[in-house]
């Protein structure tokens, strides 16, 4: 065998979302990129907002000496406070520089925080529906990942069967909110109650038992909804993030890890997340970028585009017979499937030239994923061929 066993077996069951993003452009090539309607990846389609590039343009002009040399494996100081600043204002605890650490994304800041509190064999629970690539991080860090499903009406946190879980081999629970796959943001009640549980079994069980939450889409919400920050609900919490959604920097790599202040032994674990983001191979999170988001905690793309989309897909669908909860968050739709085989529905969506993802690839058979960041006019082009789908599946009529 050429490659590792776990690693080939890991390639013939990786992901839906690559393999159908790949498929899509097969089809491109047959049918053209404007009959092709592909909801696979969480690619933004729109560029970073203006003062992004303001502030590229203003550092290529005036480049500091050193500025692409090494720095602190945690970043660079400025970088640090300036996060740590924003944080302290969302969550109204006493934040500091010290309790962040840039990373190479938000999955980079996962593989960092689990290499750091993980031993061989002990236990991370992760929610269902579920973001697949969990289950590799884990697995990279010798740890074993235990699914516990949401509430299946509503994908919000079933707190009960989260305790029921935990055993003497927990260290962690995995959370992200708003959520990918179903764009459900988890209430600051829920969160209080989570947080009243984990301290709970804490004590039963005397481990330190980590919340890790994992918030990309944290500036991505509709409606009014907030998204509260976990540090005061949560003392054991971990935030690892990214700029991929919310500055649409995917590319770029650039996100970070800040633990609760209120944490235990909240300087022992950034000792441990500063020597596993060098010797992970990672060293440091990007330079430039770093420069550039310290100026940005504050900024977004717009918001209203993305609901816009959310709203058009999801009256459309609905209309159609398609029935989901509506997101809060994110940039998602997780419709329950028409037919019981999801794997066998996206096949049927596949000859109306719509790539969807099958529910199977989050750990929740029976759904599929949409991913509407994506252009408005593909959106609209595509009501057709979601029609047909319907009435192809039996939920909407010819008429």
């Amino acid at each position: 065998m050429a490659i590792a066993a776990k690693v080939q077996a890991c390639i013939e069951g990786a992901s839906w979302i690559r393999r159908m993003f790949e498929e899509g452009g097969r089809l491109r090539q047959q049918f053209g990129d404007e009959n092709v309607y592909d909801f696979t990846l969480g690619n933004p389609n729109i560029d970073p907002p203006a003062k992004f590039y303001a502030e590229l343009q203003g550092l290529a002009n005036a480049p500091k000496p050193g500025i692409h040399r090494y720095m602190s494996n945690a970043g660079y100081d400025e970088t640090r406070g300036a996060i740590a600043s924003m944080l302290a204002g969302v969550s109204g605890m006493a934040v500091t520089a010290s309790q962040v650490v840039m990373t190479c994304g938000a999955s980079g800041a996962l593989n960092v925080v689990l290499k750091t509190i993980l031993n061989p064999g002990e236990e991370v629970i992760i929610l269902t529906p579920h973001f697949v690539e969990y289950k590799f991080y884990i697995d990279n860090h010798g740890g074993v990942p235990r699914e516990v499903w949401t509430d299946r009406e509503t994908f919000q946190l079933d707190i009960p069967a989260i305790e029921a879980a935990i055993t003497d081999k927990t260290r962690a629970l995995i959370i992200n909110t708003p959520n990918n796959p179903t764009g459900v943001i988890y209430p600051a009640e829920s969160l209080r109650q989570l947080g009243e549980m984990i301290e709970r079994k804490e004590r039963e069980l005397e481990r330190q038992i980590y919340v890790i939450s994992d918030e990309p889409y944290a500036r991505i919400s509709y409606d009014g909804h907030a998204v509260p920050n976990i540090f005061p609900y949560v003392t054991n919490s971990i935030v690892v993030t990214s700029h991929s959604k919310d500055l649409a920097l995917p590319g770029e790599r650039i996100g970070y890890l800040a633990a609760n202040p209120s944490m235990t032994h909240v300087e022992l674990f950034m000792e441990g997340a500063i020597f596993c983001n060098r010797t992970l191979g990672f060293v440091n999170a990007p330079a430039l970028m770093q420069r550039l988001v310290a100026k940005l905690q504050h900024e977004s793309v717009d918001i209203n585009a993305y609901q816009q989309k959310r709203d058009i897909l999801y009256d459309n669908l609905t209309r159609l017979g398609f029935t989901m909860v509506k997101p809060d968050g994110a940039f998602y739709l997780f419709p329950k499937s028409p037919l019981a085989d999801d794997v066998a529905f996206v096949r049927a969506a596949q000859k109306h030239n719509l790539l969807l993802v099958p529910g199977a690839g989050f750990g929740a058979p029976g759904y599929f994923r949409v991913a509407y960041c994506v252009d408005m006019g593909m959106i609209e082009r595509s009501l057709p061929a979601w029609r047909a789908l319907a009435v192809e599946t039996g939920i909407c009529g010819a008429s």
